[in-house]
């Protein structure tokens, strides 16, 4: 048997949550709650628990700031969110897990299932999520990078390129590491677009500071500062010449 502890400050959410949790995953048993920092600081001095359900926004504060009173938790988070696009976007760059809400009894099952499999996000990772929640205009340093294996964290700067592979994404750095990441390049194009990476081909996503020319004959390429040279395709053409003259302006 499971134990979890729920942290929400909407009541109808927490009580939808916690009957969920306790219908539909009848190995968890919901020992506690809270509805505010303050509550769930007090809850986590006398309890523990096997998986933490943590809402970001809370009346006093945030969940980041229970997880500053408690680095050392051993509980497994599961973090709860409300459907906001710079929120979702922190979470992929984090490549922490989360669920949204309104959520499936789908979704809420996968994110158990993960919750069970995985460890506790590093204080890097849980960083990088809550400097780019706090600050959405701003352009992030980093980005956490799934591999097969482990998670790699790299400076946005260092980026290169991203390559497609089939279902999967190679990315180049500066320093010649190719890491092999297990998601699409259309995922990270979405990701990145904001940040002054542009999809240039169907199989390429360019950092633009990373480019050095663009060459019109042999079908059209850029040259990058790292020697390398990476084809453009017929429809992007346009788009690449207005943004280098934009650059150059």
């Amino acid at each position: 048997m499971l134990t979890a502890i729920i942290v929400e400050d909407m009541p109808e959410s927490l009580a939808l949550l916690k009957q969920d949790v306790m219908t539909q995953h009848p190995d968890i048993e919901v020992v506690a709650t809270a509805q505010s920092v303050v509550e769930a600081a007090k809850v986590l001095r006398k309890t523990h628990a096997d998986i933490l359900f943590l809402d970001i926004m809370l009346g006093d504060g945030t969940g980041f700031d229970i997880l500053e009173i408690f680095p050392d938790l051993k509980s497994k988070i599961i973090f709860v969110t409300a459907s906001d696009e710079f929120a979702l976007r922190a979470f992929k760059f984090a490549a922490i897990d989360y669920v949204l809400k309104p959520y499936s009894h789908e979704e809420l099952g996968l994110a158990i299932t993960r919750a069970k499999e995985q460890i506790r996000p590093n204080q890097e990772r849980l960083a990088i999520l809550k400097d780019t929640l706090v600050a959405p205009e701003q352009r992030p340093d980093k980005i956490s990078l799934h591999t097969l294996d482990k998670i790699i964290i790299v400076n946005l700067d260092d980026i290169v390129r991203c390559e497609s592979d089939s279902n999967n994404t190679i990315f180049h750095l500066q320093d010649k590491r190719r890491v092999f990441v297990t998601k699409t390049l259309k995922y990270f194009s979405e990701m990145l677009r904001h940040y002054d990476f542009v999809r240039i081909h169907q199989s390429h996503l360019v950092n633009l500071q990373y480019i050095s020319a663009y060459i019109k004959t042999d079908g059209g390429y850029l040259m990058l500062k790292n020697g390398e040279n990476v084809p453009v395709s017929v429809r992007k053409k346009t788009e690449i010449i207005e943004i280098l003259d934009r650059m150059h302006r």
